[in-house]
């Protein structure tokens, strides 16, 4: 028996080395588990926001960073981005079909992990 774990080839459906540098789908994995992608996904699972109202609403990103995450998440195809022309112009993001898709295990992994907390004490 040889020393070390030997990682076996993993590869998804579609035939794609996921272990693989090379694989696209890990640039997509990488901004969606972001430290801020996954509550952006979370955010806007049950309606569209605006930029003000993602910002406010998830505590502790700035604005570059939000900025910087939606602007890939909407480059990935999760995130879609809508300009109204007004002066000034006003910005609402929503999930598209693939980012909905992405979203609810995120939703259920963070429900999971919630339930197993131990109660909070009071303030």
């Amino acid at each position: 028996m040889r020393e070390g774990a030997q990682l076996k080839r993993v590869a998804t459906s579609h035939g794609r080395e996921v272990l693989h540098t090379d694989c696209p789908a890990r640039d997509v994995v990488d901004h969606v588990t972001s430290r801020w992608g996954i509550w952006v996904l979370i955010s806007l699972r049950s309606n569209d926001l605006r930029f003000y109202e993602l910002r406010d609403g998830i505590q502790g990103v700035s604005e570059k960073m939000l900025a910087q995450t939606l602007r890939a998440l909407v480059q990935d195809g999760l995130v879609r981005r809508e300009v109204e022309p007004t002066t000034p112009p006003q910005v609402t993001y929503g999930l598209t079909d693939f980012g909905q898709d992405i979203s609810e295990p995120l939703t259920d992994l963070f429900d999971r992990i919630t339930q197993r907390l131990p109660p909070s004490s009071p303030g």
